[in-house]
């Protein structure tokens, strides 16, 4: 059986990745980066659905001076699509990337999963595939034989990926995306403003006429 790394933060997106990769008869590992956000509580997410799901679980620690991070709300999907975003951390996708891929070695996983997608949230440059198309390039130079890099969603509209979250037995408020949540209570609630809170809501409402997702599944 191929085993699979997946980069898994415990939002819609990283959790569809690994039940997807599950599904399609790999041996899955889930790997979470710990750098320091503020948002711990998908953290916690993640071990959850693991823990649900039978599934290993992995957290690297890694610290870096992150530039202090403009939290927009209100904000329409259209909006979103225009321009850089102002919650884009520089590197971010890139070093947890080189992370997993180097994690990948020592777990003898024959691939790299992760959920980046481009559609409907373009803000994001290292979502994109002209990032992954680098990536790939860079680390068949850095390490000869290394771990594939998966990325079947990059091409889906979020409500293609809920949908697809559905069929994998996910529902909506079972993945964390909220970039503020409210942690006053003795449960952390999603703020309901964010970027990523609307953009979830976005994707479940609009879900049920997504169609049939075609998510891109490399062979075994």
């Amino acid at each position: 059986m191929s085993r699979a790394l997946i980069l898994h933060s415990g939002g819609l997106d990283s959790t569809v990745c690994l039940l997807l990769a599950r599904k399609h008869g790999r041996e899955v590992i889930s790997v979470g980066l710990n750098y320091g956000q503020l948002q711990q509580v998908e953290l916690d997410y993640a071990s959850a659905q693991c823990a649900r799901f039978g599934i290993e679980r992995r957290v690297l620690e890694v610290k870096w001076n992150r530039p202090p991070i403009e939290i927009p709300k209100d904000r329409s999907v259209e909006e979103m699509r225009s321009g850089i975003a102002p919650t884009f951390l520089p590197g971010r996708n890139a070093v947890f990337l080189a992370l997993a891929c180097a994690e990948a070695a020592g777990a003898h996983a024959q691939e790299v999963w992760l959920g980046v997608n481009a559609v409907d949230y373009s803000g994001y440059p290292d979502c994109r595939e002209t990032f992954l198309s680098a990536f790939r390039a860079m680390w068949e130079q850095a390490v000869p034989n290394g771990p594939k890099i998966v990325a079947p969603l990059v091409t889906m509209t979020k409500p293609e990926i809920a949908a697809l979250a559905a069929e994998l037995g996910l529902k909506h408020g079972e993945t964390w995306s909220c970039y503020s949540p409210d942690l006053s209570g003795p449960t952390p609630q999603p703020c309901g403003h964010c970027d990523a809170c609307l953009l979830h809501n976005h994707a479940w409402v609009d879900a049920p006429n997504a169609g049939k997702p075609q998510p891109a599944i490399p062979p075994l």
